[in-house]
């Protein structure tokens, strides 16, 4: 058994916006276009919401309602990364996860173990990120996804099969997912008004209405979901990149940035069950020219060390003249196993040691072990 969990992203686009500009805190905020453009809004921030402001309403609409909201256009690549960065969090609490969305992730953890998780990869993200999520938990997906909006924003609620008489069937119809607007209406000429007194309908009579959606619909008023989690497609690469405030002209510092990166790459290969044979190094330097530099290896590696000191030969051969403003370390060419004859020790050995620190960073927060050299990263 286990416990589902959807992460959703509050107000995502108009979120990121507001971390990255403070100016912009506190303001409506309305992602989609500018005045006098022709679009629709993508995101907006709760702020702008209270004005009427909502998703996929034209830009014009948004403008009469609430001129005085900050109007954006959509950056999409820098939202995607945003998006890989607080996946990045998600795969340290469980490998068994499912994208619905650039904002929105369905998580699978043990069960019992939800709340708990949930509440810890909200500080995470939070705290990491400064990005705020709201979490809902429950037994299956439609019920995590209810959770969720019931919980919104920024908040965290847990409903298990014996709260849907207090917390679900008071809602409307039109609060379950896959009731649209036709749906709704055909409902309520058969005196459907709430979930509950969907759940309390004959199903028969529901099928012989609706056909396969009548009993889709009767299943899900009653909290039943029997969609498994699906994981997304084995990823081709993974990687992790980082862009230094102020230039750094200090090459043991670099390397340092790049151990760090390699551990967070070698714990994240270490979720998936996956080794790699290619390992990359991004090097950004100050006037913005960046270059990339792979090594494909014979054997396959999923431990810190062994990620690292191929990163690092990389590096000091590609990184030229100080200063560098940008660092990445990213992995490829995957395997999920290789026979013991062609696995050195060293290998094994540096394998066992970073699954032991993930262990202990998962169990005692990740500062509990440091290395050196990590100490000169700033």
């Amino acid at each position: 058994m286990q416990d589902i969990l959807l992460c959703d992203l509050d107000a995502f686009f108009a979120s990121v916006e507001q971390r990255d500009h403070p100016e912009y805190r506190g303001k409506p905020v309305i992602v989609g276009g500018r005045p006098g453009e022709r679009g629709v809004v993508s995101t907006c921030s709760y702020e702008a919401r209270t004005f009427g402001v909502r998703s996929a309403m034209p830009i014009t609409t948004a403008f009469r309602l609430c001129p005085q909201a900050v109007f954006l256009p959509v950056d999409i690549a820098r939202y995607k990364q945003v998006s890989k960065e607080v996946i990045a969090v998600y795969e340290r609490f469980t490998s068994e996860m499912e994208p619905a969305s650039i904002d929105e992730v369905y998580l699978a953890v043990p069960a019992g173990k939800g709340k708990e998780t949930a509440e810890a990869i909200r500080s995470a993200v939070a705290g990491e990120l400064s990005l705020p999520v709201t979490v809902g938990v429950s037994v299956n997906k439609l019920l995590a996804k209810m959770a969720c909006e019931l919980a919104k924003p920024n908040g965290m609620k847990e409903i298990r099969p014996g709260d849907l008489p207090r917390t679900i069937w008071p809602l409307p119809v039109k609060n379950l997912p896959g009731v649209g607007l036709q749906t709704e209406l055909k409902l309520n000429r058969l005196r459907i008004h709430t979930i509950g007194q969907l759940a309390r309908y004959p199903e028969p009579l529901l099928a012989r209405k609706f056909g396969k959606l009548g009993t889709l619909l009767h299943e899900h008023a009653n909290g039943i979901d029997h969609r498994p989690l699906e994981n997304s497609r084995e990823p081709v690469s993974l990687g992790e990149e980082t862009t230094f405030p102020e230039d750094v002209f200090n090459q043991e510092e670099a390397l340092a940035t790049l151990l760090d990166l390699s551990e967070q790459v070698g714990r994240r290969l270490r979720r998936q069950q996956l080794r790699a044979r290619t390992v990359t190094v991004k090097i950004r330097f100050s006037d913005f020219r960046t270059i990339s530099r792979s090594k494909t290896v014979p054997y396959s590696v999923d431990g810190d060390t062994s990620i690292f000191e191929l990163a690092r030969a990389l590096f000091l051969a590609n990184c030229g003249n100080p200063p560098w403003r940008l660092l990445g370390v990213g992995v490829s060419n995957f395997a999920r196993w290789e026979q013991l004859a062609f696995f050195a020790a060293n290998r094994e050995k540096d394998s066992a040691v970073s699954k032991t620190v993930d262990e202990l960073r998962h169990k005692y927060g990740q500062n509990v072990l440091q290395r050196a050299r990590a100490l000169l990263k700033r």
